[in-house]
């Protein structure tokens, strides 16, 4: 039997010629992977895919005859395929693309609104990495809606300001904070989240979270005071996200600096932070996701006093960060999602 690896089959779905190109062109120099179709229209899409049976697909949003959107509802109900979004950065277009991460996209590019050969050829230098870690997701645990039935929301526990709750999350994880956070109270201990996303989706990312949930949510700034009651989303792309202390606040800040474990911002930046200004006060829980950021930072929270949990592998689209994290020793303890709020807030009782 032969050990030689298949390659990953790449369709990709885009009216613009020019995309296609550039796409195309760079996912041609890596050998693992292969090109094994084009289309401009999702009707030429839908043959093709039932035809070639592609690994992964990268698709845009914004199309004539039938959008994207409609596109990935229908083919992710019959033929359920690891979908990468190629998306503009207007605001009509973050807000489709968050319809399209709920619908089952795994993953997000940036198309910029002009200069489009140098901004779009810089902004996909990792596509390749990216669809090799797509063609890893089961997808078909991100559109299973019957995941758990929605819980009322949790009691909190705490009265304590100093409180700090930490999350971090990658591929799936759009789908999985969905989830969880609405299950925290008005009341909540501060919370602050890393979810890896590109520059410019964070903000429409927060006000979705906003809309759904109790405590109040939104992207964070610099200086910004952390309070109770409000979740913060460390903003996409372009800087990390750390704590800390001043007086008997934490506060936020943005700093510049290179990738952390691929990742800008980086969930071990965040937590690393946290850990060395919260200590004790602090729950902390890595979700679903490709790779091992957070997992370090995570042990370093629970050495401090902090409280870990991660998500077990049942209910993960991508068991990676939360199986590096508890080899580690980083994880008190493996929960499914829907019990993840919970934890984290009676840590403080």
């Amino acid at each position: 039997m032969s050990n030689i690896k298949k390659p990953i089959r790449v369709l990709i779905v885009d009216d613009s010629a020019l995309v296609r190109r550039i796409l195309s062109g760079h996912i041609r120099k890596d050998p693992e992977i292969e090109i094994v179709g084009q289309a401009e229209n999702p009707y030429e899409a839908r043959d093709l895919m039932v035809e070639l049976r592609p690994d992964v697909i990268t698709l845009d949003l914004e199309m004539p005859r039938m959008d994207g959107l409609t596109f990935l509802k229908h083919f992710m109900a019959v033929m359920p395929t690891p979908t990468i979004i190629v998306s503009s950065l207007t605001q009509k277009g973050k807000r489709i693309t968050f319809d399209a991460l709920e619908a089952g996209a795994v993953d997000v590019i940036a198309k910029p609104t002009f200069n489009l050969i140098d901004n779009l050829s810089s902004s996909i230098s990792d596509i390749n990495e990216r669809i090799k870690i797509a063609a890893t997701v089961n997808v078909k645990k991100i559109i299973r809606h019957d995941l758990f039935l929605p819980e009322k929301p949790c009691r909190n526990v705490d009265i304590s300001h100093e409180r700090i709750i930490a999350i971090g999350s990658s591929t799936g994880g759009v789908e999985a904070l969905a989830r969880i956070m609405p299950m925290f109270p008005a009341d909540s201990p501060a919370i602050i989240i890393v979810q890896h996303m590109p520059a410019g989706f964070t903000e429409t990312f927060a006000k979705r979270l906003d809309s759904l949930c109790q405590i109040d949510v939104k992207e964070a700034k610099n200086g910004e005071v952390i309070k109770r009651g409000v979740a913060l989303i460390a903003p996409g792309g372009e800087y990390h996200t750390r704590i800390i202390r001043s007086g008997n606040q934490y506060k936020i800040v943005l700093q510049e600096g290179d990738l952390v474990n691929y990742s800008r911002p980086s969930v071990d930046v965040l937590f690393y932070s946290v850990a060395r200004e919260a200590k004790h006060n602090t729950s902390a829980a890595i979700l679903t996701g490709m790779g091992k950021d957070g997992a370090a930072g995570l042990l370093a929270i629970r050495q401090a006093g902090g409280r870990t949990y991660a998500q077990d592998e049942a209910t993960s689209v991508v068991f990676g960060m939360p199986q590096v994290a508890h080899e580690m020793g980083a994880v008190e303890k493996m929960l499914p999602l829907e019990k993840i709020p919970s934890a984290l807030l009676n840590a403080f009782k």
